[in-house]
């Protein structure tokens, strides 16, 4: 390869290489801006909508043509900061023949800027290349100048956008930076330039920049095509033969080359776009719509024909078919929009797990086109629910995000969205909340996720079950979605007022309008908010076809959970009180939930009553056990048993019978999303807001006559037992809680509890008042004289907590749209003192997560506690696929306390790799006594047996 002459006069080097790892000799650099080019053009054509490319046309004041072909310029021109000495130094055989001709002269020791990156070269480069081809620049206000904010754009292909650049170093730029090399390296970055400008005909100059949501669509898609383009074997297939030297024949014929192989790359990617095909209630699910769901069905599609898609808030109690209301709204605003796709967000895995297949069956019926969908989160790629194991070798291991399906079904995702940070990229995607919110975070390729929602309808289900970090990182990720034209759906059984009226405004303001809606959502019902006009043109209230009156039994206990078992029962403590409600259950059949507020109170209930209710426990599923604090696999396993035991009748005519007598003993877990009915829920004392979401699982299910015990005969007047410690002479939390929930509201919850004594809540009449006076500003003012101090006192400290945290998600959080003013660092900038472990959206989660190794008598470790799976040795390439799964199946999450020591033979083993679920795992060896599997950590005893790991 050598140099050749343009059409321009310049001189185009092609020894200029621009990809070297995994193949058999360089590929240049100008082949490689041409390829990623003519991907970019085919994702313009194939994943983006009619109205964002319209869109940015206008934004660049150009033609659509133009538009399409300026864009993909821009996006083959991100790699031209390879042609630099210090990215080239990387292959010494390649460099050599530079180094030693005179045309490349640099700075002694210019090649070994190692930290003056390629991405960042581009970025310095591409600022003076551009406004050299008149592009609009400003000097002056740098991030104003349309030539530095399309550079600073690609120079963000990596992930991070570098800082506005100052317009006394760009004029002495290679002063500055040395790794830009001299006036040679110059010239053959400017010869490159033209040529790609020539071959590609884009000649057009934008009037004017694009807004940040724009900007991050574009970003989005140039990482994309460059990932795209990079994959070995396509750059195989496409190497140039011997002697090529890039005249400019050979490059008109190698761009042509690249046009025709692009369809190809981005179709296997199965980034397409599904389409919204039907708007029938009747086409998508097999069942009649309840009240809810068909006012939206009837009133819906004429609102978005008028207004416009935007935002949907739905509010109603737990078990009136939101999810199919959202989904069925998704639909609505979705085609309406033009959008390729949904995301639908959960608060916890094991919800996301159980909505997987009802989207999937969703995306069966209501949509066509490219149906590729993924299960987001941490442990996605371990398992496919309801389709048993999932294969997970090749390119599934190493990466968070997996196919959702097996291959018999047409709605997966395949092996390229199956890398890292691909998944949201996927039409169809069902995950974690967390999945979402990291997009508003200074987080590395936070735009390429932040760019996979946004031509997506956005569902959040459980809209009230974040804190107020989350809750203020969803508002921000709200302004996003609405300055980027996404539709947004909210579910939400117990949202307080004011927090409706904060998410529906977060969503106004990104889309242009910024005085507040003053909405107050009805309960049950919905609203409806157009992004065009920034109006609320309804808030539907609708009738339920589950009016109920829950019956509300408040009791006053004194805590003895700590108790050991066998010890003699008090009258009036929590234990006498569980055994006189549960006896009903023990003795005339039916099922019961007790929901517990700590792990370990939980698995004393349970060990409590499996002494009081002996018969109970030795029948088959008398007496469970359900909280996190299992291995992956065993909970699974649990939650898949508690789902066939306590969930919703299956069709049949025969008359539903009493369930056989059944207890499970619980924590939060069984709060949200999980489909489960009991004819009695016990709980502890908690906030308002989750107390109802618990009571949503009695009596949830239509069961007829014949189908509760005598005791639960009413189906309408489900009951709620209460077990309140905050009465009588104690008034203080119990220390085992923790801060698990607000003492403030805890306290005003049971002062509440106890206005109501005598009194039955009506469902869903009365719930939204009650939500909103537990947060009622006035609630101290209207308290007995006595408490009054206390409840101000505790209301001071919770306000106090909770404003930290809203300042803490705006000081770590990215900023709004509207702020970001050209300038993209904006989204890569961390302030001082802000590390990886701060930006987890879960502020102050301490979690840890352990491996059990059983030892065994012939003093090996195994995976098992029978001694039949041993422990993986690993290898030079680490686990195997099987090897890992195994592995992380039996990991569990335990509070970080307990691992805060440092034990020697803890960590995993070097030959085990580097996969992520391996970061961070702590081995616990465990040897047996008197039956149990225990070790010391630290100065810790832990133990793991049927009711899971504990810290004794």
């Amino acid at each position: 390869m050598e140099k050749t002459d343009t059409a321009e006069g310049c001189l185009l080097d092609a020894r200029m290489w621009g990809k070297e790892h995994g193949l058999t000799r360089p590929y240049p650099v100008i082949c490689h801006l041409l390829d990623t080019g003519a991907v970019f053009r085919e994702l313009w054509d194939v994943v983006l909508s009619q109205e964002t490319r319209e869109a940015v046309a206008s934004a660049l004041g150009l033609s659509l043509s133009e538009a399409r072909t300026l864009v993909s310029f821009w996006a083959a021109l991100h790699d031209i900061g390879k042609i630099t000495p210090p990215f080239q130094a990387q292959v010494p055989s390649c460099y050599g023949l530079l180094r030693e001709d005179p045309a490349y002269v640099s700075a002694p020791g210019a090649e070994h800027e190692s930290q003056f990156r390629h991405e960042i070269a581009s970025h310095w480069s591409l600022f003076q290349l551009l406004e050299e081809a008149s592009y609009p620049g400003d000097r002056r206000r740098m991030h104003r100048a349309v030539s530095h904010q399309v550079a600073q754009l690609l120079g963000g292909h990596h992930g991070s956008f570098g800082a506005v650049l100052k317009s006394k170093e760009v004029a002495q730029a290679s002063a500055y930076n040395a790794g830009l090399g001299g006036a040679g390296w110059a010239d053959q970055r400017q010869a490159h330039f033209m040529e790609v400008r020539r071959v590609m005909g884009a000649f057009a100059v934008p009037a004017g920049g694009l807004p940040a949501g724009l900007a991050v669509v574009v970003a989005g898609l140039v990482v994309v095509a460059d990932w795209l383009a990079s994959q070995t074997s396509a750059i195989e297939a496409r190497l140039p033969a011997s002697g090529w030297s890039g005249t400019p024949a050979q490059l008109v014929a190698h761009w042509q080359g690249a046009v025709r192989a692009a369809p190809k790359l981005v179709g296997s990617a199965r980034l397409g776009r599904a389409r919204f095909s039907s708007q029938d209630f009747a086409a998508m699910f097999p069942f009649e719509p309840n009240s809810l769901q068909r006012d939206l069905a009837e009133r819906l599609p004429g609102l978005v024909r008028e207004h416009g898609p935007g935002l949907v808030l739905v509010t109603a109690p737990t078990g009136d078919g939101k999810t199919e209301g959202a989904l069925f709204a998704a639909s609505v605003l979705g085609r309406a929009a033009g959008c390729r796709g949904l995301y639908f967000a959960l608060p916890t895995m094991g919800t996301a797990d159980a909505m997987l297949p009802r989207v999937e069956a969703f995306a069966s019926q209501a949509l066509s086109g490219e149906r590729a969908l993924m299960l987001l989160h941490s442990m996605a790629w371990l398992s496919s629910p309801g389709s048993g194991e999932r294969d997970v070798s090749g390119d599934a291991v190493g990466q968070a995000d997996v196919v959702s399906a097996g291959a018999s079904t047409v709605v997966e995702a395949d092996a390229w969205l199956r890398g890292p940070k691909r998944g949201l990229l996927a039409p169809l995607g069902v995950g974690t909340i967390d999945q979402a919110l990291s997009v508003v975070l200074p987080l590395r390729y936070n735009v390429l996720r932040l760019f996979g929602l946004s031509d997506k309808v956005f569902v959040v289900d459980e809209a009230h079950a974040y804190g107020p970090w989350m809750h203020q990182l969803l508002l921000r990720l709200l302004e996003w979605l609405g300055a980027m034209r996404a539709p947004v759906v909210l579910l939400s059984a117990t949202l307080t007022g004011r927090s409706a009226g904060s998410l529906v405004d977060a969503y106004r303001r990104g889309a242009g309008f910024y005085e507040p809606s003053a909405v107050a959502p009805r309960y049950p019902g919905w609203l409806f908010a157009s992004r065009g006009s920034g109006e609320v043109p309804a808030v539907r209230g609708t009738l339920s076809n589950r009016v109920r009156t829950l019956m509300v039994s408040r009791r006053s206990v004194s805590w003895d959970t700590a108790e050991p078992v066998g010890s003699p029962v008090c009258e009036g403590g929590r234990r006498a009180v569980l055994r006189e409600v549960l006896t009903p259950v023990a003795e005339w059949g039916g099922t019961a939930l007790v929901c517990c507020t700590t792990v370990a109170e939980a698995q004393q209930t349970y060990r409590d009553l499996r002494a009081a209710f002996p018969e109970l426990a030795a029948g088959p599923g008398g007496l469970r056990l359900l909280h996190s604090r299992y291995t992956a696999d065993v909970r699974a396993s649990i939650t898949a048993d508690c789902e066939r035991a306590y969930g919703k009748p299956g069709p049949s005519d025969e008359p539903v019978a009493v369930r056989p007598a059944s207890v499970l003993v619980a924590t939060q877990v069984v709060e949200q999303s999980l489909d489960l009915d009991f004819d009695l829920v016990v709980s502890d004392l908690a906030p308002l807001a989750q107390l109802l979401q618990r009571a949503g699982r009695a009596r949830r299910h239509a069961r007829g006559g014949s189908g509760r015990p005598g005791w639960a005969a009413a189906e309408d007047e489900p009951v709620l037992v209460v077990l309140d410690p905050l009465t009588g002479r104690n008034d203080r939390v119990p220390r085992s809680w923790g801060t698990v929930y607000d003492a403030s509201l805890l306290h005003r919850t049971s002062q509440l509890l106890e206005e109501l004594t005598g009194q039955g809540i009506a469902v869903p009449g009365d719930v939204q008042r009650l939500v909103d006076a537990v947060y009622d500003e006035n609630f101290v003012d209207k308290a007995d004289e006595a408490v009054r101090a206390e409840l101000a006192r505790l209301d001071e400290e919770r306000l106090a907590r909770e404003a930290t945290e809203r300042h803490m998600a705006t000081w770590t959080g990215i900023c709004a749209p509207a702020d970001v003013r050209g300038d993209l660092s904006k989204l890569s900038l961390r302030e001082a003192g802000v590390s990886e472990e701060l930006l987890t959206t879960r502020l102050g989660a301490d979690t840890g997560r352990v491996l059990c190794l059983y030892e065994q008598s012939d003093d090996t470790f195994t995976l098992d506690p029978d001694g039949s799976l041993p422990t993986p040795a690993g290898g030079s390439h680490g686990l195997t696929a099987h090897q890992l799964a195994d592995v992380a199946r039996r990991v569990a999450p335990v509070p970080g306390r307990w691992l805060r020591e440092e034990v020697a033979d803890s960590a995993v083993p070097k030959g085990w790799g580097t996969h992520p679920s391996l970061r961070g795992l702590v081995l616990l060896r465990m040897t047996p006594t008197d039956g149990i599997w225990s070790c010391r950590y630290g100065r810790s005893t832990l133990s793991i047996s049927e009711v899971g790991l504990e810290n004794n």
